[in-house]
């Protein structure tokens, strides 16, 4: 089994885009069809099914811009990538996308088809939401790969003879052969082989071709992998002889999970807070972007805020300014994490930020809310989904809620029990929240959804830290949200079918993007 990581699953990855599920997902997709055909493509077929979410959300929420700049090996935060539709073609790769019946379960399904003058190979790969993905079938195929190891394939008539060369090798985790429209001999690792062992492979008679997949998350995934906990009652229980706060609990469990230090665990988490504090202060600036729907607007709640012309709530409005300032540096194509995802990604941050700055607080101290957070997430992660095309919006930004919730009882001196107590509160009141973005962008109403969601992660932290009773158990809150989740038609989970996507006002905010569009490609 592989545990989730604070850093693959929960905050991350740093990207540019709208959505994480979409743009990041699919660029680390795109990351491992451009390994797997060494770099040299020359035709591309994409298929989406029409009964999936991106059969209508590929190309407004970034999935193509994605994919594209994947193709190209570009990381998830190049500045190149709002243009990335031109860079393929100058790179003189032809692509077509289909929607067609490919019989997908899972309704963020790509299925691609990558041609080069010398070969041809298949990939198909899921979005399983934050930017996560697994690849499930390569050639026909089926396997598992969360893109968190090093892949070697070894196209092979003789797996026998592969296997018997890897068993003098002790770098290697796994070797399997696989049985497809073209077999092969999948190697797992954790570090890349290296020159000599490839040489030595592709020196075998049987042997046609061999191919190197890099990871594309930032922590791998060891061999026999290992967590000290994976619930919050199994957390409770680890903890009853050691005492140790939340933050340390996360510290504890990413360095097991991810055979790191400690130390190298919360330099990590100091790196996402620079980022987010960065996207706090770039968005406070005033963001430009023609390919939007909403404007600047912290930049007028921030001087309105400064000259009293609003209702008096101190903290609660710093969080909104916050929230406003980094959902619109997404907007814009800027640098953000998402946290646990692109469209809730100004909830957690700027909650936590936010909090931390009124109560004056040093930056260690907001590093290790953020690993609190991180550390609520994992549980999410492992037993539910921060996809909103699984889950709905509650599965966005409920979870930022139910993690900001934690992380602000740890900065408010509050107790382990009490963050545990304020993420359930924050995660019952979430439940069943719907996905219906405005002109099929993760704009709107996602700005309102992410202000109410740190608003309610504010409330839910100062209610635990008065002591109330949240009854219901954070491990039994996240699971009843997947079943919840499973409930909402899917015209309510991200597909612009349905809720305020499909309302006159947003139909013609649509056409007017269209158009837009339409004339700045003449």
């Amino acid at each position: 089994m592989s545990y989730p990581s604070i850093f693959n699953d929960v905050l991350g990855p740093v990207m540019r885009g709208p959505s994480s599920s979409h743009c990041a997902a699919s660029l680390r997709i795109g990351r491992i069809c451009h390994d797997l055909m060494g770099g040299i493509i020359s035709h591309i077929e994409i298929d989406f099914d029409p009964n999936g979410s991106l059969a209508t959300t590929h190309k407004d929420q970034g999935s193509d811009m994605g994919l594209f700049g994947g193709f190209l090996d570009w990381e998830a935060d190049d500045e190149r990538l709002v243009n990335s539709e031109q860079h393929i073609g100058i790179a003189g790769i032809r692509v077509n996308i289909n929607i067609k019946d490919i019989q997908a379960e899972h309704p963020n399904t790509y299925q691609i088809t990558l041609q080069s003058p010398r070969e041809q190979h298949q990939v198909i790969a899921i979005s399983t939401g934050g930017g996560m993905i697994e690849v499930i079938e390569i050639d026909g195929a089926a396997l598992s790969h969360a893109g968190d190891a090093y892949l070697t394939l070894i196209y092979t008539s003789n797996p026998e003879r592969v296997t018997h060369y890897f068993e003098q090798v002790p770098e290697i985790d796994s070797i399997e052969f696989k049985k497809g429209d073209q077999s092969y001999c999948l190697v797992r690792s954790q570090v890349y082989l290296g020159k000599t062992i490839i040489q030595d492979i592709e020196a075998i008679d049987e042997v046609s071709t061999v191919k190197e997949i890099r990871p594309v998350l930032p922590v791998l995934t060891a061999k026999d992998q290992k967590v000290p906990f994976i619930t919050c009652e199994e957390m409770l229980a680890y903890n009853e002889d050691k005492n140790l706060s939340l933050w340390e609990l996360a510290v504890r469990y990413e360095s097991i999970r991810g055979n790191i230090t400690e130390e190298e665990a919360l330099s990590k988490m100091r790196h996402i807070y620079g980022i987010m504090r960065n996207a706090v202060e770039t968005g406070l600036k005033g963001t430009q972007f023609e390919d939007r729907i909403l404007g600047p607007q912290s930049v007028t709640f921030k001087e309105r805020m400064e000259n009293k012309k609003m209702v008096d709530a101190s903290v609660l409005n710093r969080i909104i300014m916050y929230v406003s300032a980094i959902m619109e540096v997404k907007s814009s194509m800027g640098v953000i994490v998402a946290a646990p995802t692109a469209g809730s990604c100004g909830a957690m941050p700027g909650a936590v930020l936010g909090v931390a700055d009124a109560l004056d607080l040093p930056e260690e101290e907001a590093v290790k809310a953020l690993m609190v957070a991180g550390l609520i997430g994992v549980f999410i992660a492992a037993h539910s989904t921060f996809a909103a095309e699984v889950g709905g919006c509650q599965a966005e930004c409920g979870s930022g809620s139910c993690m900001a919730a934690a992380a602000i009882v740890g900065l408010a001196g509050g107790n382990l029990h009490q963050s545990l107590s304020a993420a359930s509160m924050a995660l019952q009141s979430s439940l069943g929240m719907i996905c219906d973005p405005i002109g099929n962008r993760v704009e709107a109403p996602c700005l309102n959804r992410n202000v109410m969601a740190a608003s309610n992660a504010l409330s839910c932290a100062n209610m635990a830290l008065a002591d109330y009773d949240h009854l219901i158990p954070l491990d039994e809150v996240i699971v009843t949200m997947y079943e919840v989740g499973k409930s909402i038609p899917n015209t309510l989970r991200c597909t612009n079918l349905g809720g305020l996507s499909i309302t006159k006002t947003a139909k013609e905010i649509e056409k007017r993007l269209e158009r837009k569009q339409f004339f700045k490609s003449c």
